[in-house]
């Protein structure tokens, strides 16, 4: 049964940024657009290369949908569902992630 695990205090990650947390043993790229309490949560992996990079892309909004685009090659990744706008085939794993009490948390 999975349950909800608190990462970090909501004011840990300035609006318009990421940050990576561990969720046992996989890096997450947790992400807060706006200076809400809205947050998404990715892979932190970028699937081109295998590297720990995509709490560092850039958030963009195309659509009406937030996307993050790796600091590499700025390929775009959803932050509702993980999939890649440029290949319909690649797609990072997505979080169950929210705010309660101030406390950022993901499924676990």
């Amino acid at each position: 049964m999975s349950q909800w695990i608190n990462i970090c205090d909501i004011n840990d990650i300035i609006p318009a940024t990421g940050v990576c947390a561990l969720l046992g043993s996989e890096q997450v790229a947790i992400f807060r657009p706006r200076h809400d309490e809205q947050v998404f949560a990715i892979s932190n992996i970028d699937p081109f290369f295998e590297a720990s990079v995509l709490s560092r892309g850039l958030i963009a909004e195309h659509q009406g949908e937030l996307w993050v685009a790796s600091p590499l090659k700025k390929q775009r990744f959803s932050l509702t569902d993980g999939r890649c706008m440029e290949d319909e085939n690649v797609s990072v794993k997505h979080y169950d992630a929210r705010v309660k009490d101030g406390k950022v948390q993901l499924k676990g």
